[in-house]
């Protein structure tokens, strides 16, 4: 049986959060391992690269399943020096991570204006009461990349 040295891996995800603070980053890291070792890491660059989804937990699963060429990170865990936004959290589960290990928590984040609590009530509003207006339309025409989809006999199915 393997053990794992989850502080060194956490440790690391927080070495380059403080690290991306004085590059201009935010203060986020993250880690992605696989049978012990790092196969990514990632840091938050969301206003150095003007890019929103440039989380530290995103850049990670991007570059592990670009160096893995897998998109599926089956038998990788995730290690964050903070716990995972509404976006990151569906990342990593799109990803297939099997683990979540994290350092500070939402709240912790709050404290230093990283407050992400509006989106999680603004998923649990019905769509014509966010504050995005979303409005449905063409749903007919909108089958055809589906049926598409369907029938396309060579799919890799995610």
């Amino acid at each position: 049986m393997e053990i794992v040295n989850h502080e060194k891996f956490m440790t690391e995800a927080i070495r380059l959060a403080t690290e991306n603070v004085a590059n201009g980053g935010g203060p986020f890291g993250a880690v992605i391992v696989k049978d012990g070792e790092i196969v990514s890491t990632g840091v938050n660059r969301v206003t150095a690269n003007c890019d929103p989804t440039a989380h530290a937990e995103v850049s990670a699963i991007r570059e592990a399943c670009s160096s893995l060429q897998i998109f599926k990170l089956d038998g990788c865990d995730i290690y964050t020096s903070c716990e995972p936004c509404p976006m990151c959290l569906s990342a990593i589960y799109w990803a297939g991570l099997r683990h979540i290990y994290y350092g500070g928590t939402q709240q912790d984040a709050a404290s230093i204006d990283f407050d992400d609590h509006f989106i999680y009530e603004e998923i649990a509003l019905p769509h014509e009461r966010r504050s995005i207006p979303s409005t449905p339309m063409m749903r007919h025409e909108a089958q055809q990349p589906f049926e598409a989809w369907r029938q396309k006999e060579d799919r890799v199915s995610y």
